[in-house]
């Protein structure tokens, strides 16, 4: 397996996996040259830069030089489920229209479109929109340990979760399972709103409860990257991923993960 790292330091941690690394950076496109000579099947999980135009260039700098190569047969690409916007609260399949409000959410529509440019050359193009990447380590206790508040119940929205070993998982079936242009919605099977998840790990770990306040209040005290996911709301549906990506999810749900973090050493020391 090859990897495309940007330092010693990334590449240190890599090679005692059996990965061999390759130097490269997506915003040097021509760092990009030696990789597409090598790249058969590419999975491609870098964001876009996080400011500038509602465009991805790092994306398109890939796909402008594996496209050139010609060596690519298939490709996974992680995205976000912001890319559909404010949904209302509504159940959201793939085939829902993309209308991010966010430039982050343009962005990741920018790079879908770019790799799906491929399919043109024969690459079998599949793309997981993930939404929050939590896990037994990656969950919100020093948010909730500084006591930020969460929105009241009238205002508050509807969150989906993907635990990030199922995620890696996904991404493995994708490259190796899915059909050229399908898109999968990479969710587990919460069904939570945003105050009630926060709850759920508060409690878990003996914290206190986060404070519930009206939009108006959270938009005084919280930033304006937090504010953005307090303002869409919507509900995956992961029938598709389950069908055809044929992945168990090994935690396929909130207290699943809270149980693994709990029997962790790192969370509980």
């Amino acid at each position: 397996m090859l990897a495309l790292v940007r330092s010693d330091v990334a590449a240190a941690d890599l090679r005692p996996l059996g990965v061999r690394c390759v130097r490269a950076d997506l915003d040097q496109r021509r760092s990009l040259r030696r990789v597409a000579a090598l790249a058969r099947w590419v999975w491609h999980f870098a964001p876009p830069p996080n400011s500038g135009a509602a465009t991805d260039p790092r994306s398109r700098a890939l796909v402008d030089v594996l496209a050139r190569a010609g060596r690519v047969r298939r490709l996974c690409y992680i995205s976000t489920s912001g890319v559909y916007g404010d949904c209302g609260g509504a159940l959201v399949p793939e085939s829902r229209p993309l209308r991010p409000a966010s430039a982050r959410g343009k962005r990741r529509v920018d790079a879908e479109r770019a790799v799906r440019t491929l399919a043109r050359r024969g690459v079998a193009v599949s793309i997981l929109r993930a939404p929050g990447i939590y896990g037994p380590d990656r969950l919100p206790l020093e948010r909730l340990q500084r006591g930020d508040p969460v929105l009241q119940a009238d205002d508050d929205v509807h969150t989906n979760h993907i635990d990030a070993e199922d995620l890696a998982r996904l991404a493995w079936a994708a490259l190796h399972r899915a059909r050229g242009g399908r898109t999968y919605n990479a969710s587990d099977d919460t069904r939570l709103k945003m105050a009630d998840y926060f709850d759920r790990v508060a409690d878990a770990f003996a914290l206190p409860r986060p404070p519930r306040v009206a939009r108006a209040e959270a938009a005084q005290k919280l930033s304006p990257m937090t504010l953005s996911f307090m303002g869409e709301s919507r509900v995956l549906d992961n029938r598709r991923m389950k069908r055809e990506l044929r992945v168990r999810l090994s935690r396929p749900d909130v207290d699943a993960v809270l149980a693994a973090a709990l029997n962790s050493p790192s969370t509980t020391s």
